[in-house]
């Protein structure tokens, strides 16, 4: 089918119900693949196609291996769509672009399981909400005074990841076991890291931030596999902690650095950029290598940033009267990163861009216990509905080089959410729905509304129609903190 945009037509063919391509064209280098119901092409549509255009842009840049990718979540981003996935040969000139990986390097989510009852939730939930807002900082550039870190320490921290923290009693160390890689990525390089860097994200460690981050109290609402639910320890009426937080300010200095960086060096390797945001470098050259060091770096200080929220989120419970009732890390996992994987028998560098791993059965990589269900893969919707636990599949290994779907996906800009909500109040609303808020201000909650995001169900069934992603269980919020 063609489809006209403003910015001309663009091609696309549909292959099954959910799947969909768009033929190399112009200076693409490869097909482009995404993701989609009727509903999310009308998503698309209403955008004018902008997300379908810079999937198309990701395609032209060297080294790509077919196809270019978008999950059903894609929305418009910075240089590559958000919900994009790409993978990149180092022998065949591949690339690494920070755009392709984000200025919130390693922004993901962590779900904890606990033992408590929805009902228990409720005798206490007021408390344990204020526990919650004032044991985890939230809102732009908000720092915590009950943790400080020193330069070396944070070098250390940089290299180590969570590990470290766990080492001096932030946790236990079962909890590295549920995280992605252990939550350390290899060849973390601190000297690749900016000055300008380190001073923006060393007060924030243990912070949630602002925008679409949060913290949120939920409840088993739903499961749809109950083989994959045993493998997970989920079980009906059951409290969960879902925390949604990345690499704060480090991480964003690191993708303005390198993305300045790249702008330089790329006519020096030849690379003719369709888009000045998909600045890039080869994987294998100094700046390539440089660039890999630092965004390792933060995605090790975005582990260990949700390992210590993870921790006063703990004590937070304890204080509300729920001692004694263990959180157990479930898993955490990246949405922003860029890593050398194995697919299709050969090392490519995969860059995710609000998109998730989703290793299926039997991957080694997978801690024992997941191994037979698959890697649990975690999609966050928005604060007034639903989020899901899915299951990583062989389809999404075949597909997708191992990924899924990582949220519910904006289809609203903040401005026009507050413009939305003007004359709402919003916390009331949701008050009566059940769900206590609890937020820096008026502002975030308003460009935060439900409507400003897509179904988390629709890109949830298209994941599952698709084969990419097993649904497994649904989560319903009592419970936000927002920044």
């Amino acid at each position: 089918m063609s489809e006209g945009t403003g910015m001309g037509t663009i091609d696309f063919e549909r292959l099954s119900e959910y799947r969909y391509r768009i033929p190399r064209q112009g200076k693409m280098r490869c097909d482009a693949v995404f993701y989609a119901s009727e509903r999310i092409l009308e998503d698309l549509a209403a955008e004018d196609y902008a997300s379908l255009r810079q999937l198309m842009g990701v395609a032209t840049l060297p080294g790509v291996v077919e196809p270019a990718l978008s999950m059903p979540d894609i929305h418009w981003g910075y240089g590559f769509p958000i919900g994009g996935v790409a993978a990149f040969d180092p022998e065949e000139g591949g690339v690494v672009s920070p755009g392709g990986v984000g200025f919130d390097i390693n922004c993901g989510v962590r779900l904890l399981v606990s033992e408590i009852t929805r009902e228990e939730l409720e005798e206490r939930k007021a408390r344990l909400a204020d526990e919650l807002f004032r044991s985890v900082p939230s809102g732009v550039g908000r720092g915590r005074k009950d943790f400080r870190i020193g330069r070396p320490d944070l070098e250390r921290l940089l290299v180590e990841g969570p590990s470290w923290l766990v080492e001096r009693g932030y946790g236990e160390p079962e909890d590295l076991e549920g995280i992605e890689s252990r939550g350390r990525l290899a060849g973390a390089d601190p000297d690749a890291v900016s000055e300008r860097a380190y001073q923006r994200g060393r007060p924030q460690l243990g912070t949630l931030g602002s925008g679409n981050h949060f913290l949120e109290v939920q409840y088993v609402d739903e499961v749809y596999d109950e083989e994959a639910a045993r493998a997970y320890g989920l079980h009906p009426g059951q409290v969960t902690v879902l925390i949604h937080s990345g690499s704060r300010g480090l991480g964003h200095q690191v993708c303005t650095d390198y993305v300045e960086c790249f702008l330089q060096v790329a006519p020096k390797y030849g690379i003719e950029l369709v888009d000045r945001q998909l600045a890039a470098a080869p994987v294998e050259s100094p700046e390539g290598r440089d660039y890999l060091g630092a965004m390792s770096a933060a995605a090790n200080f975005a582990f260990a940033n949700r390992q210590l929220i993870a921790h006063f989120t703990r004590e937070a419970f304890a204080r509300a009267g729920f001692g004694g009732r263990p959180l157990r890390v479930l898993y955490d996992l990246a949405h922003n990163n860029a890593k050398l994987e194995e697919h299709g028998g050969r090392e490519v560098l995969v860059h995710r861009k609000g998109a998730t791993r989703a290793f299926g059965p039997g991957n080694p990589e997978l801690p024992e216990r997941y191994r037979r269900a698959g890697q649990p893969v975690l999609v966050p919707g928005d604060m007034g509905r639903y989020s899901f636990v899915l299951a990583g599949t062989e389809g999404s290994m075949r597909e997708t080089f191992g990924s899924s779907a990582h949220g519910a996906g904006r289809k609203m800009s903040r401005r026009r959410a507050k413009k939305a909500a003007r004359g709402r109040n919003l916390i009331r609303e949701m008050e009566r729905m059940g769900i206590l808020v609890r937020a820096a201000g008026r502002a975030t909650v308003d460009e935060e509304m439900s409507e400003a995001y897509k179904d988390a169900a629709e890109v949830v069934e298209v994941t599952d129609g698709a084969g990419i992603g097993k649904k497994v269980a649904r989560l319903r919020p009592r419970i936000v903190v927002k920044g």
